[in-house]
């Protein structure tokens, strides 16, 4: 039996939200010996820019980066062993391909080898409001094994920042990943009492 190397892929994709996949690069990569490998879409590429400053410099901490094209990249074969995949932010033009099998680039391939071979996937989709066809996708993908993960933050760990709130999502896309992490104050680790 083969040994899994702790690496992941991480597919940035042209909805909104980039802030979220910046954080998820620098806190994967606290993680010694995680071998990050980075897919970035052609809208990604545009919308990076409009949203965050510096990412650039973050995008480099992949160990490995792709562009959409390069359907001959590692992740496109099931041969190639990784501990899964997520796509934050997700458009809805990405999860409507992944949802309906189609592989017309790398990320829709390696999200697609990741259903076949039982590895996680987790689809952090960043749209508002949801037609009927999104959520026909969202209950096709996840009946497919992906796991939808919408970033919607709670409130009840008392957020201060923005950084809180992305931090919440973060790490709940880590928690899916089965990497440890404790970037905010759970649920049940500090219980408020409260008055009536």
């Amino acid at each position: 039996m083969n040994t899994i190397p702790n690496r992941y892929v991480l597919a940035i994709t042209g909805a909104s939200g980039m802030p979220y996949a910046l954080k998820l690069i620098q806190e994967l990569k606290k993680n010694p010996g995680l071998e990050l490998h980075l897919i970035i879409s052609n809208a990604a590429k545009d919308i990076l820019p409009m949203e965050s400053r510096g990412w650039e410099k973050i995008v480099t901490l992949a160990d490995h980066a792709y562009a959409q094209d390069q359907l001959t990249a590692p992740m496109a074969s099931g041969s190639w062993l990784h501990h899964g995949m997520v796509v934050c932010p997700c458009s809805m033009a990405t999860l409507a391909a992944i949802a309906n099998g189609l592989g017309n680039n790398l990320i829709h391939r390696a999200a697609d080898v990741c259903l076949k071979e039982n590895r996680p996937l987790v689809l952090v989709p960043r749209e508002t409001p949801l037609n009927a066809i999104h959520l026909q996708n969202m209950c096709k993908a996840q009946q497919a094994g992906a796991v939808i993960l919408p970033p919607s933050p709670g409130f009840y760990h008392q957020p201060q920042t923005i950084d809180d709130l992305i931090s919440q999502i973060v790490s709940r896309i880590m928690d899916h990943l089965g990497i440890e992490n404790n970037i905010f104050k759970r649920w049940g680790t500090e219980m408020f009492e409260f008055k009536v």
